[in-house]
Formats: structure tokens, C-alpha cells, sequence
């Protein structure tokens, strides 16, 4: 997310508080539980876009369709094995999910992870019952009414109106046949699938107390290479901690209400603008919302502890993308430049993860430092 001038950004967090507090009041007022109404509210923060450019209309109906489908699949698998272990069921789900990605064209490739996290959650509710599910995806469709809405009436006067477009598109992809033989022989599909599989289980094994986190962590995080890798790990954990400090600064103030929530939603925004970080806004507002919303700041230590494990996450995305099949996108973009044939595409698009492994290791994208080059194994 690039960043947005301060007049613009306070704003968008104005709009992003206002629908959170309107889709929190609709939805106490609709009898919705507040585990159920969460979902609605964290939409409905997100689908707000901060430069106020609009969503492609086809993208509502979509991501209504993905997320019912994922919900729907994860509840029917845990239904057919109740019997079974939690972390077998969940490793089921999980692996399931990363093959229905494969299904995705690339108009809908993003939504990717949305079939991996949305897919498990029925799994981490013992009274999860299809009644829970259609609530909330009610409350899922309200929020993206009511953010959708409220940011076309808040949009600034004289700001063009327009739709961003999708970052890919299935214009030129291969067949679906050709897509799904490539993706099963690459060994970053299996890596990816395996331990998202046993996420749960080694969170477990580990003594985490939200073993849930080490899996999000490790289907949002692990990428291809290690920079694109070590990228979404700081951009996570720095969302993930600024995003608690509201939470803890209204709860101890005013308590948990429907105007609350919108301080919290829209307070959580203006301070990523205030600190230069809107780049880490969308995990910060979920991070915010979740703990607000869905569990309440301070129960159990649930903030504390989530905190530490989503942390565990990032250690087994990271442990995985070293040890397993490890790429380093620094090596592919220093290999780039000294042929001199590399596109400026090509190179734009490894800059971001060569960057980011060579500010961890100190060095410039044009050559290693002097001192020994802790990468060298990765060639």
C-alpha cells in the first residue's frame, strides 16, 4: 500500500472508524453474536481504500462466493471427521485449500488467501454449526455494504473516481491443465502445503497457547524466495503491533461498545498515518479488529499470547523457506544485472525481496559486503 498524504489518510481512517461503528450497531441490532459480528466490522474497516478508489463491482458477488464456498467445505469436512483429532482435520482442511488455489484463474489469484484462512475457521469454534457459518457471512456481506457505502458518500469532492484494477489478470495464462501439471511439480507448492498442513500440530507441540496463528502465519508469509519471505515477516509483525495498542488504549478508557469499536478501527488508521506506516495498514486494522471485536483486549492474555505466537509463525516461515528448497531472490538479481540482458521488468519485479535480503544482511544490491556472505549456501 503506497503511502497517502495526511489530509487524505485521516480521512480515509474517519470513514474506516464510522463504518466499523455503523456495521457493529447494525449487527448487535440484528441479533448477531459478537464473534459473528467481528467478521462484518474487520470487512467492512478493509474493504475502505484509503486513496478512495473504488473495487471492481464483479468483486463483491466473488469473494461472497470464495469465502461461503471455503467456510462451507471446512465445515463439512469437520462434520465428516468429528471424531478424528483436531490438528488431523485441520492439516485435511488446510492441505485442501492450498489445492483449490490452484483452481484459481488469475483474475483470482489474489484472493488466495482468502481460501486459506476462511477455509479453517469453522474449525476453531466447538459450536461451529452451519447456523454460526451463515451468520457470518451475513455479517461479511453487511460490512462490505456498509464500507463500500460509506466510503462513496465520504469520498472528498472533486477527488477522481475510479477503479483500481486487479493486479493480475487471466489475459494469456495457460489452461487450467497446463497451470495445475506445472504447479504439482513445483516444489514450492509442496513445501507450502506441507507445513501448512502441520502448522497446527507443531504450534501445538511447541506449547503455543493460539496455535492458530503459527498456521496464518505460515500460509501468509511464506513466499517463493526468501526476501519476498523476510518482506512479509516484518511487514506482519509491525501491522500486528501497532495494531494492539488501540485496542488496549480504549478498552481501558471507555470499555467495549459500538462507538468504542469505531475509535478503535478508526484510531488504529489515523496512527498509521501519524507514524508514516499506512503501508502496514490492512494487517494492523485485522490485527485491531480481531482483538478488539472478536475476543475483547486482555481476556485470557489473548494479546500477549497472540502476539508471541504469530511471532512462532514467522520463525517456521522463515525455518521453512531456508531449509526447504530456498531461493534468494539477491542472488537472482545480482545474477541479472552481471548479464546485462535482464528486462526492466524482470528486475522490478525482484527488487522488493532483493532489497529486503540485503538490508538484513547489510549489504548493497550490487555486491556482498566485505564480511562473509551468510547467503552463499542459497546459490
Amino acid at each position: 500500500m503506497s503511502a497517502m498524504a495526511p489530509p487524505l489518510g485521516l480521512r480515509a481512517a474517519l470513514v474506516i472508524g464510522l463504518a466499523s461503528a455503523f456495521t457493529a450497531a447494525i449487527a448487535a441490532g440484528l441479533g448477531l453474536a459478537s464473534g459473528e459480528a467481528a467478521y462484518g466490522v474487520i470487512v467492512a474497516a478493509l474493504v475502505v481504500r484509503p486513496d478512495f478508489s473504488r473495487w471492481p463491482l464483479p468483486i463483491y458477488p466473488v469473494l461472497v462466493g470464495v469465502i461461503g464456498l471455503s467456510m462451507a467445505i471446512g465445515l463439512l469436512m469437520g462434520e465428516a471427521f468429528a471424531g478424528a483429532p483436531t490438528v488431523f482435520v485441520f492439516g485435511l482442511v488446510a492441505a485442501t485449500m492450498q489445492c483449490l488455489m490452484l483452481l484459481l484463474p488469475g483474475k483470482l489469484r489474489p484472493l488466495a488467501n482468502v481460501l486459506a484462512i476462511t477455509g479453517v475457521l469453522p474449525l476453531l469454534s466447538a459450536t461451529s454449526s452451519w447456523t454460526s457459518v451463515g451468520n457470518q457471512l451475513a455479517a461479511i456481506v453487511l460490512g462490505l455494504a456498509i464500507g463500500s457505502v460509506t466510503q462513496i458518500v465520504l469520498t472528498p469532492a472533486g477527488l477522481p473516481q475510479k477503479e483500481r484494477p486487479t493486479k493480475e489478470s487471466a489475459a494469456g495464462e495457460p489452461p487450467l491443465a497446463q497451470r495445475l501439471r506445472t504447479n504439482l511439480a513445483s516444489a514450492f507448492f509442496w513445501r507450502k502445503l506441507v507445513f501448512a498442513a502441520l502448522a497446527l500440530a507443531i504450534g501445538e507441540g511447541l506449547g503455543a497457547v493460539e496455535p492458530k496463528y503459527l498456521y496464518f502465519g505460515v500460509v501468509l508469509l511464506l513466499n517463493d524466495s526468501l526476501g519476498a519471505t523476510l518482506g512479509r515477516v516484518r511487514d506482519r509483525m509491525v501491522g500486528v503491533t501497532l495494531g494492539i495498542l488501540m485496542p488496549l488504549l480504549v478498552f481501558n478508557s471507555i470499555g467495549l461498545n459500538e462507538v468504542s469499536t469505531g475509535l478503535v478501527l478508526g484510531g488504529t488508521a489515523a496512527l498509521m498515518v501519524a507514524v508514516n506506516r499506512t503501508q502496514y495498514l490492512r494487517t494492523a486494522l485485522i490485527s485491531s479488529g480481531v482483538a478488539f471485536v472478536g475476543y475483547g483486549p486482555l481476556v485470557a492474555w489473548y494479546i500477549p499470547h497472540r502476539w508471541i505466537d504469530y511471532l512462532m509463525g514467522c520463525g517456521l516461515a522463515l525455518a521453512a523457506g531456508l531449509l526447504f528448497r530456498p531461493t534468494s531472490a539477491l542472488k537472482q538479481y545480482r545474477a541479472l544485472l552481471l548479464t546485462g540482458e535482464a528486462s526492466a521488468d524482470a528486475l522490478a519485479r525482484l527488487r522488493p525481496a532483493a532489497m529486503e535480503e540485503a538490508r538484513w544482511l547489510g549489504q548493497s544490491l550490487a555486491g556482498p559486503s566485505p564480511v562473509m556472505d551468510p547467503l552463499r549456501e542459497l546459490r
